[in-house]
């Protein structure tokens, strides 16, 4: 039965009970005096229509603020407040039930759809995954059987009562009839009237299909009671006077309505009080407008305030479907071209998520807009979080790809460990490290293992290399030492000795410093400084040909060079330089000699000029000569 912001009053209390004064019952007059009572029935229901005000849509609304609270339930809270429903199966209503069901399986859907996510961030696949049991979901179906079996036998005897009531009302109705059409003794026929009334208000629920049909001929054979039967003054005046007090007394009751502070529950409470002022009689003719435009007036300010309570709520829900919008618009508006790292998916992750948070925290949205709106940032949630599993996907396959290059680079470190080519293998290990920074990230349950087993690998060569540079440092310090008391023993060369013998003496003193190893690196350029200069001091006291001092100063370099890393590469290097060399000088040679034959003796300078040319001729091959010497040196020491 929809609730109504006014409920239909008795025919008598909306029309105008037009009526005479009742005489006296005497013997004199009980016989030719009549109560005239010209309301009709037609009367009665216009009127009726005037103050029937429906509200149709308070119920749904009143139905939509229970499911803002249920909302908020947890889910052993739903269960709870459901067994109490179902232990007062006669109280609780079928809206009630449905609504804590639907909150239930919200809850349950959004602990299956993280599970599923979880699932899903573990390496899972979507076809593999199986909902978890549970518990409270059998509970909840349990109960929901228990009350539907509860409902189904309260309905039936509902259903049986009402039947039964609608015969009871039919027999009452028959009664009043015979009343209007009996002869009877006055007092009998008043008191067997009053007797009906009192059980028609005994007699409650009817079928709703039977309201109006019985109210009607009720109220047409209560009229015609009061019309045709010849009734005193005193009890007349009596009914009106006691119907009075009850009406007066539900006017102050609808009035403290006003301060109730329930505004649903005062108008929940008005629908009862006006069911009663329907069974209340009439009042005098002269106090009917008046009181019951007070009981309207008071009904009226009720009803207003429930409807206000529900346009704030309905203004609130407009509110919370904007709210909701936005939210929707922020997560379809997601740029996924921009997220390409996990960095960028985690931080994007995060607002999702509070997006999400935030969501929760807001109200219904009007009805006719709040599954559509859910749909939507159901939608929108989804294609976020698929782009997020496909994206995890291919950074899943592309780190599996990368823990294969990076074992291939732990392998190729540990099988450098051990070297002693301290520098070559240096570049390598650094080559390594540099490459490794060039492969993505691998999964994190591997990326501590593999990283560990790569650089345990470059710092066991570190470490090695680290000793031998401290050892070698020492030996360093040694040689230098050794090198400068060879200048000292080469400026000191004995100066009385033949020079032949001072010539052979200095090239072994040469010899020796090429058999010294290597000096400090920032004494190097400096030693050997002091070296040529000592040498070459020696070969101009000597008169050694340049050529010559050319020579033993390229065998003490061949020698330094031959002796270092990779010497046989340097010595190639050195070898294929000469080479270029003594070529180009090739070139140059045979230019010369075929220019020196164009040149004229008889022409002005051209004697100067060829001398010029023939000394440069002489020079070319003088340092062809030494080249060649050269070459045959590196390859003495590639032999």
């Amino acid at each position: 039965m929809k609730d109504t912001h006014e409920t239909n009053l008795p025919a008598e209390e909306t029309g105008k009970l037009e009526e005479t004064k009742v005489p006296e019952v005497t013997p004199e007059n009980t016989a030719t005096e009549e109560v005239e009572v010209t309301e009709t029935v037609e009367a009665t229901e216009t009127k009726e229509e005037e103050v029937a005000e429906t509200v149709e849509g308070t119920t749904e609304t009143v139905e939509e603020a229970t499911a803002n609270a249920i909302g908020k339930l947890s889910k052993e809270e739903i269960l709870e407040k459901l067994t109490e429903l179902v232990n007062a199966a006669t109280e609780a209503t079928r809206n009630e039930v449905e609504s804590l069901k639907q909150a239930f399986y919200k809850i349950h859907r959004a602990e299956v759809e993280e599970s599923k996510k979880t699932f899903l961030e573990n390496g899972g696949e979507e076809k593999d995954f199986v909902a978890p049991e549970d518990e409270a979901e059998n509970k909840l179906k349990e109960l929901l059987a228990v009350y539907k079996e509860k409902r189904a036998a309260i309905l039936a005897e509902e259903e049986r009562v009402k039947a039964a009531n609608y015969a009871l009302k039919l027999q009452l109705i028959d009664q009043l009839k015979a009343l209007t059409e009996s002869q009877d003794d006055f007092n009998k026929l008043y008191n067997d009237f009053k007797d009906i009334q009192q059980r028609w208000k005994e007699v409650k629920a009817v079928p709703q299909e039977h309201v109006n049909e019985l109210w009607k001929n009720y109220q047409i054979y209560s009229e015609r009671f009061y019309d045709i039967i010849k009734i005193n003054n005193q009890f007349r005046d009596y009914d009106f006077k006691k119907n009075l007090e009850m009406k007066t007394t539900l006017c102050e009751t609808v009035e403290k309505l006003e301060t109730e502070p329930d505004v649903v529950s005062a108008f929940h409470q008005l629908q009862k009080l006006h069911q009663q002022w329907r069974e209340i009689g009439p009042v005098a003719k002269e106090l009917r407008e008046e009181l019951w435009a007070r009981f309207k007036a008071a009904s009226t300010i009720i009803n207003k305030r429930h409807q206000e309570h529900f346009e704030t709520l309905k203004s609130k829900e407009q509110e919370n479907l904007v709210a909701k919008t936005t939210i929707c618009e922020e997560i379809e508006s997601i740029d996924f071209d921009a997220l390409k790292t996990f960095k960028d998916w985690e931080e994007k992750n995060k607002e999702v998520i509070a997006l999400q948070d935030k969501w929760k925290t807001i109200g219904f949205a009007p009805k006719k807009s709040n599954v559509k709106i859910f749909e939507r940032f159901r939608t929108a949630c989804d294609v976020y979080f698929n782009k997020k599993s496909a994206f995890y996907k291919t950074i899943k396959e592309d780190m599996e790809k990368n823990l294969e290059l990076k074992k291939a680079l732990c392998e190729k470190a540990e099988a450098l460990k051990d070297s002693t080519e301290w520098k070559s293998t240096t570049e390598k290990m650094i080559a390594l490290q540099k490459e490794w920074k060039t492969i993505g990230s691998v999964a994190r349950k591997h990326s501590d293992a593999v990283w560990k087993r790569f650089i345990s690998a470059c710092d066991y060569f570190f470490e090695q290399k680290n000793k031998n540079v401290s050892s070698q440092k020492s030996v360093e310090q040694t040689n230098l030492a050794a090198k400068k008391a060879l200048i000292e023993k080469i400026k000191n060369l004995d100066e009385t000795l033949a020079a032949d013998d001072a010539l052979a003496e200095l090239k072994a003193m040469m010899a020796e410093w090429n058999t010294i190893g290597h000096v400090p690196f920032k004494e190097k350029d400096k030693i050997y400084k002091e070296y040529h200069e000592a040498v070459d001091s020696q070969f101009d006291r000597l008169k050694v040909d340049q050529n010559d001092r050319k020579m033993q100063s390229f065998r003490s370099n061949l020698n330094d060079m031959a002796s270092g890393e990779r010497g046989k590469g340097k010595l190639y290097g050195e070898r294929e330089k000469l080479m270029r060399m003594y070529d180009r000088m090739k070139n140059e040679l045979q230019t010369y000699e075929n220019n020196i034959g164009f040149l004229s003796i008889s022409s002005k300078g051209g004697g100067g000029l060829v001398k010029e040319m023939e000394r440069k001729i002489e020079k070319l091959k003088g340092e062809m000569a030494l080249i060649i010497k050269k070459i045959d040196a590196i390859d003495e020491n590639l032999e």
